[in-house]
């Protein structure tokens, strides 16, 4: 599974859900990567999912589903959507 974690810059909340997505990854046996990106560098880029704030997710126009994020530090919101992307592959 290849995740994008983006938020404005590509250097505050999307390394918090980065860091936060790669551990749950780790701990339910996910393989796959995630990286950081700014809104302005995603395109062109390939990925399963993007995960971001839902005010950066409203704003992202990719082929790869947007999963918006209400709270980036609450590990079961993230938690459940990380399982319910990768159901979905």
């Amino acid at each position: 599974m290849r995740v994008l974690a983006v938020c404005g810059m590509g250097l505050g909340s999307s390394l918090v859900l980065k860091m936060n997505i790669e551990k749950i990854m780790e701990q339910e046996g996910i393989e796959g990567s995630v990286e950081v990106k700014d809104l302005s560098s995603i395109m062109g880029e390939q990925a399963d999912y993007i995960f971001a704030s839902e005010e950066i997710g409203a704003k992202i126009e990719h082929p790869a589903e947007v999963i918006s994020v209400k709270n980036m530090t609450d590990k079961n919101e993230i938690k459940e959507k990380v399982l319910a992307a990768y159901k979905k592959l």
